[in-house]
């Protein structure tokens, strides 16, 4: 019988009935998981938690309090508050970087639409004559001293 009992109920060093409300949640290969919730929570009130919920309520809370007894025990200041807000924190701080990711990526797709657009104009620019960006410069391919300009 001794090993048939919950951890509650070998917590609580009492007899464990069929019908105990903590042997489906609080299963005796891990006794620890009882210890924190009946450190912060207290036995009875536990009880009567899972005895208001209904039965396909009742192991989403006893993992809910499990998870909040063991927050407050690892931070007895905020609990599990304080993983939340280290939570929001980092979201802050992803949302942060990814706004200065999309202004980079707008700033580079700006540049890079003008620097396509001159490349397209150089890709123009080899369909014309050889010697229509040199006469527009002012330079000639002949060369002859009547259309030097220096001495």
């Amino acid at each position: 019988m001794a090993s048939t009992r919950c951890a509650a109920c070998k917590y609580l060093r009492r007899r464990c009935p069929s019908d105990c409300i903590f042997s489906l949640y609080f299963p005796s290969n891990n006794p620890q998981r009882f210890a924190y919730v009946h450190k912060i929570f207290g036995a009875s009130n536990i009880g009567k938690m899972l005895q208001d919920l209904p039965l396909h309520r009742r192991a989403d809370a006893a993992d809910s309090l499990y998870y909040e007894a063991h927050c407050r025990i690892k931070d007895p200041v905020y609990g599990c508050v304080g993983i939340i807000n280290i939570l929001l924190q980092e979201i802050y701080n992803v949302q942060c970087q990814i706004a200065k990711i999309q202004a980079e990526i707008a700033f580079l797709g700006t540049h890079a639409q003008s620097d396509q657009t001159q490349y397209q104009q150089l890709q123009i620019a080899p369909n014309l004559d050889p010697n229509f960006l040199s006469e527009q410069k002012g330079l000639s391919n002949s060369f002859d001293d009547s259309s030097t300009w220096f001495f």
